[in-house]
């Protein structure tokens, strides 16, 4: 028997007990605090290797700083250890969990300051002009030692009560509809616009069609005139009525043809020459 014990624990595999996974610290988890560049960091070949006299002042100006291929952009600011907690840390003052259960802390009412009734300007003023005061100084101090107040009743009544607003209004600007994106993607609104302009378009064309061609075109005094202008007769001069049945006592023209010719030429003449009847010397020279 023992020998058969011996030979089955041999044949068990012995079994090890697993070893908890070791927890990462946090320095671990979180990255190293970066830093801003100095003169040990820059190697050979980098963007920021400068000839010349070199400072550390000069990578801490993020205009100098170049970006490194593959890195991040440094922006020369220097951050905290793993150590620092951002935000502001605020200790509990109420006693924690013990001192809730150990009392009820009850809200104590602080004590109501009264109310102050509002001045009677009307009567105060009132009272002054009565008494014989007049200047700004003279009210004051008299205001200063007669200070009429309204009651709470007449008070009330001064003071206007809010406007009765239904149970259901809801306050605020309403929210903007959503934008479709799906139409935005699909181009719905070009394929509107173009099928509204064929409906356009299909409707003028209908609408020509439906037009009656009308038939003979009758001319008009407008279309006349177009083509023909018929002559004018010109006035006569104005005479005076007594002078109207006297003849001329001068005539200059051999004929009356002759007449007419010079009449003609005159009045061709007439944008060329000075005067208010154009009688007179020639504009051009």
């Amino acid at each position: 028997m023992p020998e058969a014990n011996s030979s089955c624990r041999e044949a068990m595999p012995s079994r090890k007990k697993k070893k908890p996974p070791a927890r990462r610290t946090v320095s671990q988890i979180c990255p190293p605090p970066r830093r801003p560049l100095t003169v040990a960091d820059i190697r050979p070949g980098m963007e920021n290797e400068r000839l010349g006299v070199v400072r550390d002042s000069m990578f801490q100006n993020p205009l100098i700083v170049k970006a490194e291929l593959g890195k991040p952009r440094e922006r020369s600011y220097s951050l905290p250890g793993v150590d620092f907690n951002y935000g502001l840390y605020i200790r509990g003052t109420d006693g924690g969990v013990p001192a809730a259960l150990g009392h009820w802390n009850v809200f104590k009412q602080q004590p109501t300051c009264p109310h102050e009734l509002t001045r009677n300007y009307i009567a105060m003023n009132r009272g002054a002009v009565k008494a014989g005061l007049i200047t700004a100084r003279e009210n004051v101090l008299y205001r200063q030692l007669n200070d009429i107040r309204i009651s709470d009743q007449d008070d009330r009544q001064t003071k206007k009560e809010p406007p009765s607003i239904p149970p259901d209004m809801t306050f605020g600007i309403p929210a903007r509809p959503s934008t479709p994106f799906f139409d935005l993607l699909q181009h719905r609104y070009q394929q509107l616009w173009v099928q509204e302009q064929k409906a356009a378009q299909k409707a003028i064309k209908m609408e020509k069609k439906q037009k009656m061609i009308l038939g003979k075109l009758y001319n008009t005094r407008s279309s006349l005139l177009r083509k023909y202008m018929p002559p004018v007769k010109p006035d006569e001069l104005w005479r005076i009525p007594h002078f109207q049945k006297v003849g001329p006592h001068l005539d200059t023209f051999p004929t009356e043809a002759d007449r007419q010719r010079a009449l003609k030429a005159h009045r061709e003449e007439h944008a060329v020459r000075q005067g208010l009847l154009r009688m007179g010397n020639y504009t051009h020279h």
